[in-house]
């Protein structure tokens, strides 16, 4: 399961990222212990508990005194606005830089996402 290159704290914070903009676990739901994570995968629950730690900073945990860690409210939010705003600066910036050297035009660009978007609904 975890098998990426990335250390393996960043890993488990990913996959638990990755559940709530999924909306697999909600706001308020509450999350596998560092006990239950160590149990469940095998590692070292202080690996889990840096993964939370970072999560808590993020503000996609927050820590319920002797209950255990909760998705915050509003963390799915947060993590789309996160997200979409990397998107477009990781991802489509360069692209776009790219294609303006290939000499395509907006409206070329425009077109062609229009021509596969209607082919990706048609399926």
């Amino acid at each position: 399961m975890f098998d990426g290159p990335e250390p393996l704290y960043v890993q488990i914070a990913q996959m638990i990222r990755s559940q709530v903009l999924a909306g697999e676990l909600a706001e308020d739901e509450q999350v596998m212990s560092t006990t239950q994570f160590a149990t469940t995968f095998r590692i070292n629950p202080a690996t889990a508990a840096k993964a939370f730690t970072g999560l808590v900073d993020e503000g996609v945990l927050y820590k319920r005194r002797g209950l255990g860690m909760f998705v915050a409210p509003g963390a799915r939010q947060r993590l789309l606005e996160h997200d979409r705003t990397a998107y477009f600066d990781d991802v489509l910036a360069p692209a776009l830089a790219q294609a303006a050297v290939l000499g395509i035009s907006d409206d070329e660009i425009v077109d062609h996402i229009r021509s596969r978007s209607t082919t990706t609904e048609e399926s």
